[in-house]
């Protein structure tokens, strides 16, 4: 199943997207639910929707986590 999930998994209080992926928190639990049309129509936009995002999350992503984990840093 396609997924726009880049291990980010932090929501901007202030638009409701997630920062890595640009999803709202109930699109992110019903991803599952959804078809594969209403995935699709999601997915185009967000693009938009994480252009709106002003800042980073401040904690370190898991993604950045496991890097540095296999880097041994």
């Amino acid at each position: 199943m396609e997924s726009p999930c880049i291990l980010v998994c932090a929501i901007d209080d202030r638009t409701g997207f997630c920062f890595g992926c640009g999803r709202t928190r109930e699109e992110i639990g019903s991803w599952t639910l959804y078809t594969e049309t209403e995935r699709h129509s999601i997915m185009q936009a967000l693009p938009a929707r994480l252009e709106t995002v002003e800042r980073k999350p401040r904690r370190e992503t898991r993604r950045s986590r496991l890097a540095r984990e296999r880097s041994g840093s």
